[in-house]
């Protein structure tokens, strides 16, 4: 028996690979892919779809804004998977926190990498990045989970959004004029722009990754692990159905809290906005409560190859992209056949070879069982 409850704590979750890599795969070519449809099958709703593949210019959501925070939420929920089998191994607390406080730091070194620091150019280089935030906000809410309580985690969780809105909202920016939650007036860029104002994705403006803006993100790995160690929980008389049941729930009360919130503080992913870590949490429970109910409940895998090949190379497919020409293999190799395609599907065709060459060249590093474990 203990031996089995071992193997449950510990197991890898298909569905969370899968999801990972159904994520990836619109950072992988699907959005390109997707938005060539629509060139080629004009109307309503494949442009209704090309339009979702684009993030919005300030308040709003649309599906591309989901891919970060859904990310970061999966790396949540498998931490207390990871932490069960740390410990299970008989490994110490220092060996946990260094292990955490490396993986944060790792990631963070390679965002700088992502952004061109072997360029040597630091008069401009951006210290900010998708993946800085990835470490940082999952390593803090990593030492959460590990120090405190489900309760107590709940409450950090609630004070932490709480206290970003007040602080965005009723807290005066020093010197602006702008309204608080415009891109002008907001305590993200301030703060940004005395820290490192010549280093930000706009120089001397903003950056969607900035400093402030990284804590409400806890936020969104701090729901991850919550679902994790929901989905871990051993109870007699709940069912992995039940446990699913329950996981919509709890993302439709999300849903229903973030667009009550929504409305005094907008959805916004530039802001990290605590109605944003909201809307997109639930979005998130809601997608891993659908993939473990048909992968790991019913035990639907076949159809799962392709996203799973992704997954488990998701920081891989999303460095690689940034040093690898994909785009000139795909048009060495797929360019004769791009051009005698009619124009309208001429992008399609080669969105699909560049997608097709980059599952390859993961699907090769998956037969050889190659993984960028980070």
């Amino acid at each position: 028996m203990e031996k089995q409850k071992q193997k449950q704590s510990s197991r890898r979750l298909l569905s969370l690979d899968t999801l990972r890599g159904f994520d990836m795969f619109f950072i992988m070519g699907g959005s390109g892919l997707i938005a060539a449809l629509a060139v080629w099958f004009p109307g309503v709703f494949t442009e209704m779809l090309s339009n979702q593949m684009v993030h919005v210019e300030w308040d709003g959501l649309q599906h591309h804004d989901t891919i970060f925070p859904l990310f970061l939420f999966i790396a949540g929920i498998s931490f207390p998977f990871s932490l069960a089998k740390q410990r299970a191994q008989g490994r110490s607390s220092a060996d946990i926190y260094r292990k955490i406080i490396t993986r944060g730091i790792v990631l963070v070194l390679l965002g700088f990498l992502y952004n061109g620091i072997l360029n040597f150019q630091f008069e401009h280089f951006r210290f900010a990045s998708v993946l800085a935030r990835i470490g940082l906000g999952w390593m803090f809410a990593a030492l959460f989970f590990v120090n405190f309580r489900t309760v107590t985690r709940a409450w950090i969780a609630v004070a932490i959004l709480v206290g970003y809105w007040v602080l965005m909202m009723y807290v005066p920016v020093p010197g602006a004029t702008a309204d608080p939650l415009s891109y002008e007036g907001n305590w993200i860029g301030y703060i940004d722009r005395i820290l490192f104002p010549n280093h930000l994705h706009v120089p001397g403006e903003f950056d969607p990754e900035g400093v402030l803006s990284t804590i409400p993100a806890i936020v969104t790995a701090m729901l991850g692990m919550f679902t994790g160690e929901y989905i871990k929980t051993q109870k007699k008389g709940l069912t992995e159905t039940r446990k699913v049941l329950n996981l919509v729930v709890a993302g439709i009360l999300l849903l229903v809290v973030g667009l009550l919130w929504a409305q005094v503080f907008p959805i916004n992913k530039k802001l990290w906005s605590s109605s944003f870590v909201c809307v997109v949490g639930a979005y998130s429970v809601l997608m891993f409560a659908l993939f473990y109910y048909i992968i790991d409940v019913r035990g639907w895998k076949r159809w799962t190859l392709f996203f799973k090949v992704i997954g488990l190379n998701s920081i891989t497919i999303y460095l690689a992209q940034k040093f690898i020409s994909f785009s000139y293999t795909n048009g060495k190799i797929f360019g004769g056949l791009v051009s005698v395609m009619p124009d309208n599907m001429q992008p399609f065709v080669e969105s699909l070879g560049y997608v097709a060459l980059c599952w390859i060249f993961l699907y090769i590093l998956y037969r050889q069982r190659i993984f960028l474990k980070v």
